[in-house]
């Protein structure tokens, strides 16, 4: 069956049609048109990577979001009051509502503006990540929640989330040295982090990609790679596609500016959580490009850079 194909018929749920492809990667995610003129985002969920609960906790998280009136997408039920569905090739789908706005930009893309520009749209993304982390915090989680773990096990254990970065087949062997290194180094900086930092359900795949900007106030997207993590990791994330913009120490202190509106920042752990990021992208890889692939090859020279740029 095309994607296309079943995209109809887990449009049918809804009582939508879909209209455009928007995205193929993780997730396929349509653009749909329901009754009444509302359009909303249905992702036909990859098989195998998350789990019925783990996805209907994600639900549930967005749900309890937006309920506080943030810009993160709300789960649309079915016509029968379902928010997650089962097709009939296994797959499963969901819906969230369509929000407003353009990507803040493109993995591997010059950010769009001036510095000025870029710093304020980060001020206003780190202001935005401070009030979704407190929101967060005060919440009851239900007894049945269930995310994958981006703590320093899941970022720097023997199995970490998204693969053992320091085997990655295209390392040689002094690359993978230094990332041995850099996992050390990392793991330990986690597990003194731990001693005074809370794990938490975070957004942990805050890129431009998921990033809409429509005015001056952004929405946050996607929240299929969330779990149970550190804060910090999610400013982490958001520099780690900004190692090599010029702007890059612009948009460093205007993120970690906005969030200490609301929230206390250690910014050298907001560096460490860069570095983490750029060695779980290596282990993303792996599994997902083939070998031949540049990105493999771009995420591993950033990861080395981002090393030399946080170990010294």
């Amino acid at each position: 069956m095309t994607i296309e194909a079943l995209a109809a018929e887990a449009a049918r749920h809804w009582g939508g049609t879909p209209v455009a492809l928007i995205r193929n990667r993780e997730n396929a995610v349509f653009r749909m048109a329901l009754s009444g003129g509302q359009t909303a985002a249905l992702r036909l969920h990859r098989m195998g990577y998350q789990s019925d609960a783990a996805i209907r906790s994600e639900l549930w998280l967005c749900a309890a979001l937006a309920g506080q009136s943030l810009p993160v997408p709300r789960p649309l039920a079915t016509l029968t009051g379902e928010t997650l569905v089962h097709l009939s090739t296994g797959r499963m789908a969901s819906a969230v509502e369509w929000l407003a706005g353009q990507p803040l930009g493109e993995a591997g893309v010059p950010l769009a503006g001036n510095a000025q520009d870029q710093a304020g749209r980060h001020h206003a993304l780190g202001t935005l990540l401070a009030r979704i982390h407190s929101a967060t915090e005060a919440l009851t989680l239900p007894p049945d929640f269930t995310r994958p773990a981006w703590d320093s096990d899941g970022l720097t254990g023997e199995t970490p989330f998204w693969g053992r970065f320091w085997e990655h087949p295209a390392l040689t062997p002094a690359e993978a040295a230094r990332l041995q290194e850099a996992r050390a180094f990392l793991r330990q900086k986690l597990q003194s982090h731990a001693e005074t930092a809370r794990l938490m359900p975070i957004h942990a795949d805050v890129l431009r990609e998921n990033i809409l900007v429509d005015g001056a106030t952004p929405s946050l997207i996607d929240f299929d790679d969330s779990g149970t993590g550190f804060p910090l990791y999610d400013l982490g994330t958001v520099l780690s596609q900004n190692i090599y913009e010029p702007a890059r120490a612009d948009i460093r202190a205007a993120l970690i500016a906005g969030y200490q509106t609301l929230r206390p920042v250690d910014a050298h752990m907001v560096d460490v959580f860069t570095l983490a990021r750029t060695l779980a992208s290596v282990g993303w890889t792996m599994p997902r490009l083939s070998p031949e692939d540049p990105i493999m090859r771009t995420h591993i020279a950033r990861a080395l850079l981002c090393a030399e740029m946080v170990m010294g």
